[in-house]
């Protein structure tokens, strides 16, 4: 059995953890960020000063084994004529009272995680309240995961404002894995909010695991416009300090012009290698569905690629 950790946060992880649930002889592990300020998220963080929940909610429904009315209901959001509820989602309520009646967060996932038949371990990167920054091309410095989100001037980098400490058993699992993977998600505010963290980063440097990045397949406005699949890759060494990617893993499907209309009007384009040679192997493997209308990341494919990638590493 390999030990697989899971690095991320926001639905492409996801459906990234949807496919490798599948896979039965791997220990999965999944690290995700806190960081999330927006929406119901970060009212009941505001409200409750407890740590932003709305990504872990995400994770714990994709691996989650039980298709119940409970795990129907985790999905649940109130709608504009709900009141004080509006815009609330049910499992981010539900995470929040259990992590009020136990007093811990990590205890509110692991009774939750045993309602659902969660498959695999859910930890968060932190158990701080934390609050994402970024520097701005033009100097200034935006404060809010979700401001960065929305902000239409380009980020340069990403930190936090004040130093944070991760959670103990996120550091375990780094140092006990035989595979770490980066994504699916935004580079700048739902990967690199686990990486930031100084013991995170510090044991990813010393790790001996096969660490591979599953790559965005298409640029975000406002946060990589423009961006290679290179530029990926040295957004995320910049902000360790040191290159630790030994496999990209980037989708090869070809997008239905359709659907690309839809993208183009965003200013998305998509990511692609520019250069010929790199210190990483690069891995081009179908990954993707169009069944919404949208590019959305299929489990069942994703599955596969990472068969694909235990054979070559």
């Amino acid at each position: 059995m390999k030990n697989v950790v899971v690095i991320g946060g926001g639905t492409g992880q996801s459906a990234l953890l949807k496919g490798l649930k599948q896979i039965n002889d791997i220990n999965l592990a999944t690290i995700v960020t806190v960081a999330d300020d927006g929406g119901s998220t970060g009212r009941l963080r505001d409200d409750l000063h407890i740590p932003a929940m709305g990504d872990v909610r995400n994770v714990m429904l994709a691996l989650s084994e039980e298709e119940s009315l409970t795990a129907t209901l985790m999905d649940y959001r109130f709608d504009n004529n709900s009141g004080e509820l509006t815009g609330h989602n049910l499992g981010n309520i539900i995470l929040s009272a259990l992590t009020k009646k136990s007093g811990s967060f990590v205890q509110a996932i692991s009774d939750l995680a045993k309602v659902l038949r969660v498959k695999g371990d859910i930890i968060p990167s932190t158990i701080s309240n934390v609050t994402l920054c970024a520097h701005m091309d033009d100097g200034s410095v935006v404060e809010g995961e979700h401001n960065i989100t929305f902000d239409e001037r380009r980020v340069k980098d990403v930190f936090y404002k004040k130093y944070v400490t991760a959670y103990p058993d996120a550091l375990v699992a780094i140092r006990q894995a035989d595979y770490i993977i980066i994504g699916i998600g935004s580079v700048y505010t739902s990967i690199l909010p686990n990486l930031v963290i100084e013991d995170i980063k510090n044991e990813l440097v010393k790790t001996k695991a096969q660490i591979v990045y599953y790559c965005n397949c298409m640029t975000e406005a406002g946060e990589t416009d423009g961006y290679s699949v290179e530029d990926h890759v040295k957004v995320i060494h910049e902000h360790i300090g040191e290159d630790i990617i030994d496999m990209v893993v980037i989708a090869d499907d070809e997008i239905p012009a359709y659907i690309m209309e839809n993208y183009i009007l965003e200013k998305a384009e998509i990511v692609k290698p520019m250069e010929q040679e790199h210190d990483y192997i690069i891995l081009k493997h179908p990954l993707l569905t169009f069944e919404t209308g949208m590019i959305r990341h299929d489990p069942n494919k994703v599955k596969v690629s990472f068969e694909k990638v235990m054979e070559v590493l």
